[in-house]
């Protein structure tokens, strides 16, 4: 990659109201219950937004391919047939009560580049292909970013579809179910680069009045799930030096993880968020109870400290109580620093179209820390209001969309090349 392709002129723009309409249509697919989306992975909600997105796409005169994991790709010729695509895109699939935008800006925005090409009868030396990457969410089969952690050879196309929901429905046979399980071998396209965008997710561009996030990488997670067993006993009878209470247990690992991660601060988070005890009555001391941590930091050393330091104290916790523990880590990945050429294209186009901009590290997980894996890759991100996501109350504005997409087309047509 180089600075010296053929750059698209500032006064090119994407269709702002044309891009913000159709995220308001696909987020009548599946709406949530307070005004966000619940389109979770190989759900029936899922498929109808693969469906609509499909329709977009052929509208557009896009080829489509679909590989084994059921990840979408979108393609739009380039004038050079031996040129290895630009890819850009992200996910549709949300979270049980996600938002309108989380990954379907970056899907949507991707088509919204394509479409303006269309417009303008632009065409460029490299294909360009939009990616709708299956399950990035995590929220019904973990881990998340599960497609394109198999695009990127982290993980196993059988160990994938043998991923099991709260229901015991596996990945696999949901994928066939809902007629979305492709025939190409996932991970088989070769590409030139990566551009993905996405909303913050954070609070830090509308806080310092910024347009653009040029992302320079992505911290890392460490996702640990915990399971405690102690002994299920009537709450009136049984003394209170003779309880084996898991779920106390919990509740002072819960504290342990808040210190540790306040230790780390302010470059470090962790938190507990899925929580089950058992037998969950109102009148038994809980015998059991599995729970998950997460925690992330930018840096490797660090986030191996947080793990380190979590698991020992939540050890002598569960010691000092007569209770048996256990530690799985069940996803994460190391921090991520994204190709330097790719984020220049971003921060060249955000100069180019006088958007005010600051460099961020992510905090979230994307496809796109996998793909940079294989890819030269690198993210954009827009403001959110409140720096809300993962919640139905998620919210941007249309000019933060438009403002972010048209960096992303710049980038990407820069990228692309042009063809005069």
């Amino acid at each position: 990659m180089s600075a010296s392709r053929p750059s698209p002129g500032a006064n090119l723009m994407i269709d702002g109201s044309r891009l913000w309409d159709s995220l308001m249509e696909m987020a009548k697919i599946g709406p949530g219950v307070a005004g966000g989306n619940n389109r979770q992975t190989l759900t029936d909600e899922d498929a109808q937004g693969r469906a609509l997105f499909r329709t977009w796409c052929e509208a557009a005169g896009l080829t489509m391919g679909l590989d084994t994991m059921g990840t979408m790709f979108a393609r739009r010729e380039g004038t050079d047939p031996d040129a290895l695509p630009v890819y850009v895109g992200s996910h549709l699939d949300t979270q049980p009560t996600g938002g309108k935008y989380d990954g379907v800006l970056g899907v949507l925005g991707g088509l919204e580049v394509i479409r303006t090409l269309n417009d303008m009868d632009i065409r460029t030396k490299h294909p360009i292909v939009v990616t709708n990457f299956a399950n990035e969410e995590g929220a019904r089969f973990a881990p998340a970013m599960l497609a394109s952690g198999v695009f990127a050879g982290l993980h196993d196309k059988d160990w994938a579809y043998a991923r099991r929901d709260a229901d015991g429905l596996t990945y696999g046979d949901e994928l066939a179910r809902i007629g979305w399980a492709g025939d190409e071998v996932t991970g088989a396209r070769k590409m030139h680069a990566y551009f993905e965008l996405h909303i913050e997710q954070g609070p830090i561009l509308e806080t310092e009045g910024r347009d653009i996030g040029v992302v320079t990488g992505v911290q890392g997670l460490a996702w640990i799930e915990v399971t405690i067993t102690g002994k299920e006993s009537h709450t009136g009878p049984t003394p209170m030096a003779m309880r084996r209470n898991a779920g106390l247990a919990m509740a002072r690992i819960i504290d342990l993880v808040d210190e540790v991660a306040w230790i780390h601060a302010p470059d470090a988070s962790g938190a507990v968020g899925a929580m089950a005890i058992s037998p969950n009555s109102r009148n038994v001391i809980p015998g059991r109870a599995v729970f998950t941590i997460d925690l992330r930091s930018p840096d490797l050393t660090t986030l191996s400290d947080m793990e380190r330091q979590v698991q020992e104290g939540a050890g002598a916790i569960c010691r000092d109580m007569g209770l048996e523990v256990s530690f799985e880590k069940i996803g994460g990945f190391d921090p991520v620093t994204f190709d330097a050429d790719c984020v220049a294209a971003v921060r060249r186009a955000a100069e180019r179209l006088e958007l005010s901009h600051m460099d961020l590290i992510s905090g979230a997980g994307h496809d796109a820390a996998w793909i940079n894996r294989v890819a030269p890759a690198a993210m954009i991100m827009c403001p959110c209001v409140d720096g809300l996501s993962h919640n139905e109350a998620e919210e941007i504005t249309p000019e933060w969309a438009a403002a972010g997409t048209n960096v992303l087309f710049h980038a990407v047509v820069e990228t692309a090349q042009i063809q005069e």
